[in-house]
């Protein structure tokens, strides 16, 4: 396991953020790690180190820090409706924090989002460069594609403006984002030409990489999705990485009598 640096530092705007990356010189690959529903909690630092014992910097901040009650926040028992526009405002924040730190390579980062968050590096991916957008089971359901006040804009006019390679992991066992709908994304990107790579995990609900939810954590799927994940940003971080050609990777595994309707919530 690699030696970690851990600590908390200070975004503009005040929005605190977890900042884990592996001790000793040289330039490393950037990750922003968007957090669940539930704001900054220790799964969430637990990923960031992960990722950093896999070679990344990682910064995780609290996206949700102007909720101003973070314990009932933290307990799933309230809920922060981050805008797209305010995502993008954070995600620049966080970016220019990481700036300051000689370690990260700039020219290489990656945004990654979970459950709620999913969407937002897909939003900032068609507003600035960045070398990669991760989702994990989020930004693909029905009321993603909607419309509103706090999504301005189309998702699949966003897909369209996305300049960099898409990775996704879905479980099919997911009460919120039927197959149906992560082949909805994937045909949006195709018929955008986007790059992607995604995974659907049979058996797996929603929120399977979470091992602080029993209920919900799946180890052989959040195993295998991690992998994934990794071999993704070591193929699109690399420094010689070509965006051409376009590559479309699709790894889907359901039941036979799969049925959404009858996915349930746990936890």
């Amino acid at each position: 396991m690699t030696n970690l640096e851990t600590k908390t530092i200070t975004c503009a705007g005040d929005m605190p953020a977890f900042l884990a990356k592996p001790e000793g010189s040289g330039r490393k690959p950037v990750v922003v790690l968007m957090h669940e529903r539930y704001g900054l909690v220790d799964h969430t630092r637990d990923l960031a180190k992960r990722c950093a014992n896999d070679g990344f910097v990682v910064l995780a901040p609290n996206f949700f820090y102007r909720h101003p009650q973070q314990d009932v926040l933290k307990a799933g028992d309230s809920r922060y409706d981050l805008t797209d526009p305010e995502s993008v405002d954070y995600l620049k924040a966080a970016l220019a924090a990481l700036a300051q730190d000689p370690s990260a390579d700039m020219e290489r980062v990656a945004v990654a989002g979970y459950c709620q968050t999913g969407r937002h590096p897909l939003i900032f991916a068609s507003q600035e460069k960045i070398s990669a957008a991760i989702v994990w089971y989020g930004a693909a359901s029905k009321r993603e594609w909607l419309v509103t006040a706090d999504q301005p804009r189309a998702l699949d006019d966003v897909l369209a403006d996305v300049t960099c390679p898409v990775f996704g992991a879905f479980g099919a066992a997911d009460h919120i984002i039927a197959v149906e709908d992560v082949t909805r994304m994937r045909n949006a990107l195709e018929k955008h030409k986007k790059s992607y790579d995604i995974n659907v995990y049979a058996g797996a609900p929603h929120g399977w990489l979470n091992d602080t939810m029993p209920g919900r954590y799946r180890k052989p799927q959040a195993d295998a999705g991690w992998a994934a994940q990794q071999r993704f940003l070591t193929e699109v971080l690399a420094p010689d990485y070509k965006s051409d050609p376009i590559r479309w990777r699709f790894d889907c595994a359901f039941n036979a009598d799969y049925d959404f309707s009858k996915n349930v919530r746990l936890e």
